[in-house]
């Protein structure tokens, strides 16, 4: 037969476990925004440039050349005030290929580009489909909340999903 614990000793056990689940909630779900964080800003450095066009030189890339993680090629403008250029670069990927023509947004002051239109908006969030898919792990396994990681696991799917159909 096991004795009783006293009162006090078992109140304390609960304050304890408490605690314990607390500190556990605090720590798992400050992890999963950080991940999301850094999804966010991973995304927002390319998704700034074609999402916020107003007063960004728009046009199209004929893409001649394509290296290691750079595509280079003749800059055509479609917005006013823009400038034709010989030679603009576009960040390498699968979607990008030598002898296509891109409609691009030149980032300011430089002659780097950025695809444009819903594909590049899709483009540009992958990051943020990616943090999606962790966090949800973070979420499921750490928070014990298991519905919202499923949304968030499911929207991570369907971003990275359409931007693969889209690109």
């Amino acid at each position: 037969m096991i004795p009783a614990m006293p009162a006090s000793v078992a109140a304390t056990h609960q304050s304890a476990h408490a605690v314990l689940r607390f500190g556990r909630f605090a720590v798992m779900g400050t992890v999963a925004v950080l991940i999301l964080i850094a999804g966010v800003w991973a995304s927002w450095g390319t998704a700034q440039h074609v999402m916020l066009t107003k007063g960004r030189e728009h046009g199209t890339v004929d893409v001649t050349r394509c290296g290691a993680e750079t595509c280079t090629g003749r800059y055509a403008p479609l917005s006013e005030g823009s400038q034709p250029r010989s030679r603009v670069v576009l960040e390498r990927s699968v979607a990008v290929q030598k002898g296509r023509t891109y409609t691009v947004v030149v980032k300011p002051g430089s002659d780097d580009a950025v695809r444009s239109g819903p594909a590049g908006v899709l483009y540009a969030w992958i990051p943020l489909g990616g943090a999606l898919l962790l966090a949800s792990v973070v979420v499921a396994g750490g928070l014990l909340r298991t519905r919202a990681a499923w949304v968030m696991a499911l929207s991570g799917v369907a971003l990275l999903t359409a931007a693969f159909v889209s690109v």
